[in-house]
């Protein structure tokens, strides 16, 4: 079972009213998203060193009510689509006291060589490919 990714919020975050500017939760998503691969034994760099590219395609955010500094934000990253070449990813932040959700996103990624030519990954990776694909969360 994987766990979501918490964090407490930094007064650099914030703009003067102490509300966290909505250009931080981009990092918030990929800081969870880093932890989720972390967590099913995929490594980053490790990945990198292998030529392994994941460049981020589109994300979106609805902001549904303000992050303060000193709150700290639980961010539950579900992958949703998998492909070989490209995978998705939903996001819920929420209020760690409250349980309040304060803002849902979603991200989409592309697997590429270090030339960013498309790779695939089922053929060229496939033990990889797998590792992806047993978190996947099909529609709930």
């Amino acid at each position: 079972m994987l766990k979501p990714y918490t964090r407490r919020i930094n007064y650099y975050e914030t703009d003067q009213m102490q509300v966290v500017h909505h250009s931080n939760y981009v990092r918030f998503m990929e800081e969870a998203r880093l932890d989720l691969m972390d967590q099913v034994g995929l490594d980053y760099a490790a990945m990198e060193e292998k030529g392994i590219i994941i460049p981020v395609l589109d994300i979106s955010c609805k902001y549904v009510y303000a992050v303060h500094y000193g709150d700290t934000i639980v961010i539950t990253p579900k992958i949703t689509k998998l492909t070989p070449v490209r995978f998705s990813l939903t996001y819920e932040i929420r209020d760690e006291k409250s349980g309040e959700i304060r803002c849902e996103a979603t991200s989409s990624h592309a697997f590429v060589d270090t030339e960013f030519r498309p790779m695939n990954m089922k053929r060229n990776f496939p033990e990889l490919y797998a590792v992806l694909e047993s978190v996947v969360v099909k529609d709930e």
